[in-house]
């Protein structure tokens, strides 16, 4: 009984402390969120949709390998190769998504026309591109979501196999559920709390001046993000 308690309480601090320490766990979120103008709401639901498919695929790895009897080091290098497909995932659709949102602000660059009307002139400062925006932009925002969702869901949640769900599966099935369950609603609870935190935050700086940038600024976010997962082991 006491190992019991004592899994479902480490289930608990590595739910919270791995997603702290992802950044990518929110502020990819909440970068995406502020550059394509999400509502708050809107935001929260993208970040749980694809926080429960990140988690819900470790464990379904992880059940798997328990009832067919996998060696732990077996599952370990699965969850290693999905890590780093979905790491290199992130950091191509970052730089992809960076370029495009560069390219973007550099078409949508204002500019000024001065007429002359008689003896009065006056001037005012628009830009092509906002003014005639294409269809294929938006399909490119609606398409976002999606691809965050298949990144995630790649991506493993690395110590719930080896730390939680085998250590259980050595007393109950019952105990394998509770800790994948505690480690899950932990882990989703924190990446809201997160992303809502950073989200309301960004949303009280306007970037004057920066605003059509957003998209390559979150694209940089992103591949910085990546970055540390990829070389740094975060």
């Amino acid at each position: 009984m006491n190992e019991a308690v004592l899994l479902l309480m480490t289930a608990a601090s590595i739910g919270f402390i791995h997603t702290i320490v992802g950044p990518d766990h929110y502020l990819v979120f909440s970068a995406m969120g502020k550059a394509n103008n999400w509502s708050l709401g809107k935001t929260l639901k993208v970040t749980a949709l694809c926080g429960i498919g990140h988690i819900l695929s470790s464990v379904i790895v992880g059940v798997v390998g328990i009832v067919i009897g996998a060696q732990l080091l077996t599952l370990v290098g699965v969850e290693s190769t999905r890590g780093s497909l979905a790491g290199w995932a992130l950091l191509s659709f970052g730089a992809v998504y960076f370029v495009w949102g560069l390219r973007r602000a550099l078409r949508n660059k204002p500019h000024i026309h001065v007429h002359r009307h008689g003896d009065v002139v006056h001037s005012h400062e628009h830009n092509h591109h906002g003014e005639h925006v294409h269809v294929h932009e938006h399909q490119q925002k609606s398409v976002t979501p999606w691809a965050l969702f298949v990144i995630f869901v790649l991506g493993p949640c690395e110590a719930l196999i080896p730390l939680l769900m085998y250590p259980a599966a050595q007393q109950s099935a019952g105990l394998v559920f509770s800790v994948a369950l505690v480690f899950g609603v932990v882990t989703l609870v924190t990446m809201l709390g997160a992303v809502g935190l950073v989200s309301l935050g960004l949303n009280k700086f306007r970037f004057k001046g920066l605003q059509r940038f957003s998209h390559a600024i979150a694209g940089g976010s992103i591949v910085a993000c990546a970055s540390a997962i990829n070389f740094m082991g975060l």
